[in-house]
Parts: C-alpha cells; sequence; structure tokens
C-alpha cells in the first residue's frame, strides 16, 4: 500500500537513509536482493522454504514433483527420494548444510543462495555422508553431519554433482529419465 500523507512519506525517505547505518556488513550485502526476506525467517522456516523453492523450480522445469511417503525424505523429485538441504551464505562467505542423516533418501538436493545468485548439488547419499563432517562432535560424530564449504571455492569432490542450477537440473533429469 503506498504511502500518501507528505509527512510521512518525507519520515519514510529519512528512514531510508538512515537504513544503511545500521545494517551489519552482511545486511548491506543481502541489501536489495530478491532472497533477502528469507534470511529474515526463523532456521525452521528457511529450510521448508528451501524445500518450496526447490520443488518450485523442478516442476517449473519439467520434473516429476511429490510428496515423500515417511518422514525420511523430503520429496521424491524425478522419481527418487530426496533430502533437501538449504543454506544462504554465511558472512564468512560459505554455505553450510546441516542436519545430515543417514535415512531413507537416495540423494540430498543442496540448494545455496547468495544476494544474488544461487547454486544446487545433487549428491549421492553414501557421498554426503562419507564427505560430511560432524555436526555435533566433530569428525567422530556419528548421527548428524553438515557440509561447509565457499561456493567459490567448493571441494574437488563435489565438482561432479552440480554447483550451478543448471547442472544440477542435468543431475536430475537424467536420474528422472532413468527412473522410467
Amino acid at each position: 500500500m503506498p504511502i500518501t500523507d507528505p509527512e510521512v512519506q518525507q519520515l519514510a525517505v529519512i528512514a531510508g537513509m538512515l537504513e544503511r547505518d545500521y545494517l551489519g556488513r552482511d545486511d548491506e550485502a543481502w541489501y536489495s536482493s530478491p532472497f533477502s526476506w528469507i534470511r529474515t525467517r526463523p532456521s525452521r522456516q528457511r529450510g521448508k522454504i528451501g524445500e518450496q523453492l526447490i520443488a518450485g523450480w523442478c516442476a517449473a522445469k519439467g520434473l516429476a514433483v511429490g510428496a515423500s511417503v515417511g518422514s525420511d525424505a523430503d520429496r521424491l523429485i524425478a522419481g527418487h527420494r530426496m533430502e533437501i538441504k538449504f543454506s544462504t551464505e554465511w558472512e564468512s562467505g560459505i554455505y553450510k548444510f546441516q542436519q545430515i542423516r543417514d535415512q531413507d533418501y537416495e540423494h540430498v538436493v543442496c540448494l545455496g543462495i547468495r544476494p544474488f545468485d544461487a547454486h544446487c548439488w545433487v549428491i549421492p547419499k553414501a557421498e554426503a555422508w562419507r564427505n560430511g563432517e560432524g555436526q555435533h562432535g566433530g569428525r567422530r560424530a556419528i548421527d548428524t553431519k553438515w557440509i561447509s564449504f565457499s561456493p567459490l571455492a567448493p571441494p574437488q569432490w563435489i565438482h561432479q554433482w552440480g554447483g550451478s542450477l543448471g547442472q544440477a537440473f542435468d543431475i536430475l533429469w537424467r536420474l528422472q529419465k532413468r527412473s522410467v
């Protein structure tokens, strides 16, 4: 709804000028990003938003998308059980895909969002599990892992599993063709 009162309009202009003084370095990087609103949501909601982004993107690209049976996977995509992990870029410049568990799914879809860019990997569960780091207790942790890296310098092992949205789509498309 537009502001019609001239006094309120003037106050809004002044507030806009002050805003940058109150933004942190990380906030400033996200200023005017179409994804900035996601960062204002609680982490549980961000995970759901990541799932919805992947499901919507896959469906828009012509991939089969459905609900997963049971709680061990987030979605059925391209005929395969997928666990979806989502990260916005941290102030340190990394993505951190968290809460990777050894459950009943075939691939982990990792979607990372930067202020004006996005990355995606479709990683076989065994690879994600082997290369993940223990989230609680370091490398010796056994129940939950995370994968953490800079999207500008991803680890060598992950290169074959995507990087760009286009590369991730190619992997998903090949998976769908195999399951038909």
